[in-house]
């Protein structure tokens, strides 16, 4: 992922601040722990990356809006986003205890500051667990944006080897969505929306272009996309190559996100489209 580098806690407000500072009013985390162990204690410690990186944020950058990924996979031991029991060569993903881990993580981004919490996991419930525990301990008005629509891809390779997470064993799909069926998606949405998400999240971005347009059109929710790691790469590769102009073909590809419906787009282009914007 060319442009693309981890920041260490000590690092992250300074670079939080050029963002801003090059017109972004929002920012989205993902945190790599020291230790990883079977109950993603990283991800939840008050003192973890996520925790310390949101509270130096907020000091150096007050008004800028912090969006932290809630997930299990990076501070896990085997790489799924949830706790899982082995069966013999099986696996299974403990959707429960998963969702009470989500829960304390999402309460402890809430404590250092984070304005929204993005559950990433596909567990079934957590969105009515973490708006619960949030309205419970006041933080009524932290938002949460969540991954409705998350869908099995192979365009999330890049992210999951920078982020240190691809699973040791056995693959996703039993907990992320099948990229055939448009129905679950909606489904899975609209229970999310129930359960009180504020923002409705896709992800992959082009491949499903079609799921953002009938969410938007169905829930009339504020509407997310995240263009994914492949999705970034192999533009870079195509620009490289010399197949394609990079910024051309970044600025047609976010205005077809946003001729779909999307509201906020999450990409890794960010402040190139700011800069770009302004020239």
């Amino acid at each position: 992922m060319p442009g693309v580098f981890q920041f260490s806690p000590d690092e992250i407000a300074d670079e939080a601040s050029r963002a801003q500072d090059g017109g972004l009013q929002a920012i989205l985390l993902f945190g790599i722990p020291k230790q990883k162990d079977e109950q993603a204690s990283g991800a939840y410690a008050e003192d973890g990356v996520i925790q310390k990186a949101v509270g130096a944020i907020k000091k150096k950058c007050p008004e800028l809006v912090v969006i932290t990924d809630v997930c299990l996979c990076e501070y896990m031991s085997h790489g799924h986003c949830g706790v899982t029991r082995l069966d013999g060569e099986h696996f299974h993903v403990l959707n429960d205890e998963s969702v009470e881990l989500l829960t304390r993580t999402a309460l402890s981004h809430a404590r250092v500051g984070a304005d929204m919490v993005a559950p990433s996991d596909m567990m079934d419930g957590r969105i009515g667990a973490i708006r619960d525990a949030l309205d419970t301990n006041g933080f009524e008005n932290t938002g949460i944006i969540s991954y409705a629509a998350k869908f099995a891809s192979v365009f999330y390779g890049p992210f999951r080897d920078a982020a240190e997470s691809p699973p040791q064993f056995g693959d996703r799909r039993t907990y992320q969505m099948d990229p055939a069926n448009a129905e679950e998606a909606l489904r899975e949405i609209a229970l999310d929306v129930d359960e009180g998400a504020d923002i409705i999240m896709i992800k992959p971005a082009l491949p499903y272009l079609d799921i953002l347009y009938r969410a938007r059109e169905r829930f009339g929710k504020p509407m997310a996309v995240y263009h994914v790691s492949g999705e970034y790469a192999m533009v870079k590769a195509a620009a490289e190559k010399g197949v394609v102009d990079e910024r051309t073909a970044v600025l047609e590809l976010m205005t077809s996100l946003k001729r779909a419906g999307a509201d906020i787009i999450v990409t890794y282009w960010a402040r190139e489209i700011a800069e770009w914007a302004r020239s």
